[in-house]
């Protein structure tokens, strides 16, 4: 079943429950997917969802990042479970010991690299995880490479 199937089923079951909170979540969800959809005008593969839920979720992380900042904690509050129901179709996050495994074993590969090979580390440590399907957040990873190259 597609990510966007799971949605639409969701969204039924929100309607029946009466959970207008998750239904216009859900909603908001197919609207993205579905654009997606009308721009490339053909139907979406699995990694192309999942590449605009990611989106939905930076552009979430961003808002409560600015909510909290302006002192609206309940808007903040609600874009966080949005991210927590966007986060639920997709795979699990690889986690930050995993991340930092991987950023160890490019530098590595990569024979004493400098600050200014960011880019490369960064472009292969995300194909990595591209290819073993494993979800994770590019800031974070940007961070690890950093702490790991200042480390040396």
């Amino acid at each position: 079943m597609s990510i966007s199937e799971k949605v639409q089923k969701d969204m039924t079951e929100a309607m029946r429950a009466r959970d207008e909170r998750r239904l216009s979540a859900l909603r908001m969800v197919k609207a993205a997917l579905k654009n997606r959809e009308i721009e490339k005008r053909g139907k979406l593969e699995d990694s192309e969802e999942m590449q605009v839920l990611n989106t939905l979720i930076k552009q979430r992380r961003d808002s409560v990042e600015q909510f909290t900042k302006g002192g609206r904690q309940e808007l903040a509050d609600k874009e966080t479970a949005e991210i927590k129901l966007i986060e639920s179709y997709l795979p699990q996050a690889a986690p930050e010991s995993e991340i930092e495994a991987v950023v160890r074993a490019k530098l590595v590969e990569l024979h004493t690299p400098t600050l200014k090979d960011l880019g490369t580390i960064m472009k292969a440590v995300m194909a990595h995880f591209q290819t073993t399907g494993a979800r994770v957040d590019g800031k974070l990873v940007s961070e690890i490479v950093r702490r790991q190259l200042t480390a040396k």
